[in-house]
């Protein structure tokens, strides 16, 4: 046995890398020492604790923190490597004594990232962080550190975004496209979380192994700010830590070939707007890119506010971009097998890579990180004379102000302390955000199911 259990609830164990950090040089130890247990540590325990908490039922980070205020970890050194030994981690990790294996995948993921962004993206002066180009570098080296690039394999790569918080016919259909893709020998990338990015992932491990295909992927996308809201579910056979939202989003559209968006709230509608956003950059528009909007027929409300909602601000254009498709599973993953054969022949066709989509333009706008707070919130300028792409990245900003309020540890403690975030802008555009958010309230899709959801913004025209 590997571990010690206290109680029904927390277990003290020590654990052995498993999937990253297997062999290190004497150097490397040094620095995983200094950096592990030195400055980073916060952040390590935060992101250890949220892959440890794997299938939790809460989305508050802030409880999730309290319950296991004495959680504690610290890296050992080996003759041959480093341990980590872990004080009060979730007895749910553990099987008789053992931690879930997928479970310490994740977790030497967590750690691997967290020093490599620190050491080399973030102190290392490699990477010029005020330049697009340099922000794109560091995207690119996170991800090939991670060894989630494949250059040899042709573009099947679908990313799936939907929401934590979703129905169960929601989530059934999820896994029945995700099956269909499964059965096409499409591999999946997800935000990593429950709910519509669980679904994908679970669908498409059976339609793998009907089609006996061993090596599927199942990648998971994640940032420190919502990892504990958002724990990777155990189907993710890769885990990437993004520094910040920013990183993530260009990842999913850097690595993926097509993408699927499921019903969702607040998070999935900051993924469509800076999706948007991109494509409408001029600099895209030849690039192809198939995008379709998928969920049961009892979804199409849904649906139908988010593309009457993309009318009203960004316009007819942005909602040529996507196709919607309701209670079609196997028509959703014809439809993208079909474009990744489009995709594949452009990017030959441009010299481009199949596993890191270079020649795509991701504006700096789309890039700056975005700090919440209630002065950088008031200050978006959500009006319409302006570049559309513009537009869409400042509506993107308030949304993702939104999931901070709603999920993240510092924005919950911001709205406690100085209320709700403000939003001002043209009656134009905040009367269609006002009716999506109110839909989204009104449909549940703000936070886990049984929870009572008190509005972290206050929108003024």
């Amino acid at each position: 046995m590997e571990a010690e259990i206290l109680s029904s609830d927390v277990v003290d164990a020590r654990v052995a890398p498993k999937g990253s950090l297997e062999h290190l040089s004497q150097e490397e130890i040094a620095r995983l020492l200094d950096a592990g247990q030195g400055g980073l540590y916060p952040l390590f325990r935060k992101c250890a604790l949220a892959v440890l908490n794997s299938g939790s039922k809460i989305d508050d980070a802030r409880i999730i923190f309290e319950k296991y205020r004495d959680f504690d970890l610290k890296i050992l050194r080996k003759a041959w490597g480093i341990k980590l030994e872990i004080r009060n981690a979730p007895a749910t990790a553990f099987v008789d004594g053992v931690m879930i294996r997928g479970l310490k995948e994740h977790l030497f993921a967590v750690l691997r990232d967290v020093v490599f962004i620190s050491n080399e993206v973030v102190d290392g002066g490699r990477f010029d962080l005020r330049a697009s180009s340099g922000i794109t570098n560091a995207v690119f080296h996170i991800l090939r550190n991670a060894r989630v690039l494949e250059s040899q394999v042709r573009p099947n790569l679908v990313v799936c975004w939907g929401g934590h918080s979703i129905v169960r016919d929601e989530y059934d259909y999820t896994k029945r496209v995700g099956y269909e893709l499964g059965l096409r020998g499409v591999d999946v990338c997800t935000g990593c979380g429950p709910g519509a990015m669980k679904g994908p992932m679970k669908g498409a491990t059976i339609g793998h192994s009907k089609q006996r295909i061993g090596n599927g992927r199942y990648i998971g996308l994640t940032e420190p700010g919502i990892i504990a809201a958002e724990p990777p579910n155990a189907i993710v056979t890769q885990l990437v830590i993004m520094p910040d939202i920013e990183k993530r989003l260009e990842a999913f559209v850097r690595l993926g070939h097509a993408i699927v968006v499921f019903p969702g709230g607040a998070g999935t509608a900051e993924e469509i707007l800076y999706l948007l956003g991109v494509l409408l950059d001029p600099a895209n528009r030849d690039q192809p890119l198939p995008v379709i909007f998928t969920g049961p027929s009892g979804s199409a409300d849904y649906f139908e506010q988010i593309h009457r909602f993309v009318g009203a601000t960004l316009g007819s254009e942005a909602q040529s971009l996507y196709r919607i498709v309701l209670d079609d599973p196997a028509e959703v993953a014809r439809t993208l097998v079909q474009g990744l054969a489009r995709v594949r022949e452009y990017r030959r066709a441009a010299s481009d890579s199949f596993g890191f989509n270079w020649l795509l333009k991701v504006p700096y706008e789309f890039q700056r990180p975005f700090e919440v707070s209630h002065e950088s919130m008031a200050g978006l300028r959500l009006a319409r004379d302006r570049p559309v792409h513009e537009l869409a990245a400042d509506l993107r900003r308030a949304f993702s102000g939104i999931v901070a309020g709603n999920v993240k540890e510092s924005g919950i403690r911001e709205i406690e302390r100085r209320g709700p975030f403000e939003l001002t802008g043209e009656a134009q555009i905040m009367g269609p955000l006002d009716h999506l958010l109110r839909s989204f309230v009104a449909q549940r899709r703000m936070k886990l199911a049984g929870s009572d959801y008190q509005p972290c913004y206050r929108l003024v025209a």
